[in-house]
């Protein structure tokens, strides 16, 4: 069983750099926001993960999520079986201070180049609003375009699903369509808003404004 020790941004400013270059099959680089550390998961990390994705808040507009210890440590196997097959990642989300993973975020190829990809994520109710996912998932998306090949990101959320659909506008994704009844659960079917990210809109948007020389 691993043993997961909290990190801290400031820790890893020389990791980062050097995990970078591996290949992403074999090993996630490490991302670092404010507050808040993206990491392949560990085995480690089935407990939180049961306790923070299976409430009835964070389950309700995603796919079931697995109901034990040992569903999520099937499923954390699963992640790195098609990472590395070279389809997919799966960043667990640590809060600063903290050990285990307290959500999720994963990409999927669409294709087989992974030019166009799909992303999708749960975070732990306790952490709405707090500021994480957005740095999370900023990280996740800088790293779908400046390392994996993807050039565009979809995204599909509930239309009921406000906190999501609002988190994904402020990102600066697209909403190109409603797609009727595209989603069950429970035995109801549900419209899904599909949102797209595009490479070059990305590196618009996150462009850092030159100064003025006076």
């Amino acid at each position: 069983m691993d043993t997961a020790v909290p990190v801290t941004p400031a820790d890893l400013r020389g990791v980062v750099r050097e995990v970078v270059h591996t290949d992403w099959r074999d090993a996630l680089p490490v991302l670092a926001a404010e507050g808040v550390t993206l990491r392949e998961l560990r085995v480690s990390d089935a407990p939180t993960l049961l306790a923070m994705l299976t409430t009835e808040e964070v389950a309700r507009f995603i796919t079931p999520p697995p109901t034990t210890v040992e569903g999520f440590e099937k499923f954390i196997a699963w992640t790195h079986r098609e990472q590395a097959a070279g389809r997919y990642v799966c960043f667990g989300i640590v809060p600063a201070g903290g050990a285990g993973a307290v959500g999720i975020i994963q990409v999927r190829a669409l294709d087989k180049e992974f030019d166009i990809a799909e992303w999708g994520f749960a975070i732990g109710s306790e952490f709405w609003g707090t500021g994480v996912f957005q740095a999370a998932a900023r990280q996740v998306v800088g790293f779908a375009f400046d390392t994996l090949p993807v050039r565009r990101l979809e995204a599909r959320a509930v239309v009921k699903n406000g906190r999501g659909n609002g988190a994904l506008h402020k990102l600066g994704a697209s909403c190109e369509a409603v797609l009727r009844s595209s989603f069950r659960k429970d035995g109801t079917n549900m419209d899904q808003m599909l949102w797209s990210i595009l490479r070059n809109d990305w590196v618009v948007l996150n462009a850092k404004p030159v100064g003025r020389v006076n």
